[in-house]
């Protein structure tokens, strides 16, 4: 039970650092007058908008989803698709939303609220990777060795290289 209380208030507290970050850069959109980073910013929101959509589509067409459920109740380990680049592409999406929302609007409390967001993410893989080793096994450990957790130039460059 308290396992379900600690996943219930990250999840909340996540939440409420992403909306205050949202708030922030819409109320800070563009006074800081740096053309360039607001482009980068808006980079890597297109960023999150790929990694974050990608795997549903990897999921319902490589995890053996039963009819009429939602694509994360996968059957099987997906390795094809964007989770031959990285393994966590959601969190990395949730990463690029907060140096986006920051790079378009960078003030202190963006900033932090960014920080605290980003940690929340990788953190949160660490959580996932052990819940896949104990649904996969020795699979999933193999797939570990293979696919970086959320370096998706590393990812890029094995895959083409291998």
């Amino acid at each position: 039970m308290e396992k379900k209380w600690q996943f219930t208030f990250e999840h909340i507290f996540l939440t409420l650092t992403s909306v205050g970050q949202i708030f922030l850069a819409i109320y800070y959109y563009g006074q800081s007058g740096n053309s360039q980073l607001r482009n980068l910013g808006w980079v890597c929101l297109w960023m999150s908008a790929i990694f974050g959509w990608l795997p549903i589509f990897a999921f319902k067409k490589y995890g053996r989803v039963s009819k009429g459920k939602s694509y994360v109740h996968t059957q099987t380990l997906v390795d094809q698709g964007v989770y031959s680049i990285v393994r966590h592409p959601q969190y990395l999406a949730g990463i690029f939303i907060s140096a986006g929302l920051y790079l378009i609007a960078p003030y202190w409390g963006n900033l932090t609220l960014g920080v605290i967001n980003t940690i929340q993410y990788v953190y949160a893989t660490y959580q996932e990777d052990q819940n896949l080793i104990k649904k996969f096994g020795d699979d999933y450990l193999n797939y570990m060795k293979g696919v970086p957790r959320l370096n998706f130039v590393r990812g890029f460059i094995r895959k083409e290289f291998r």
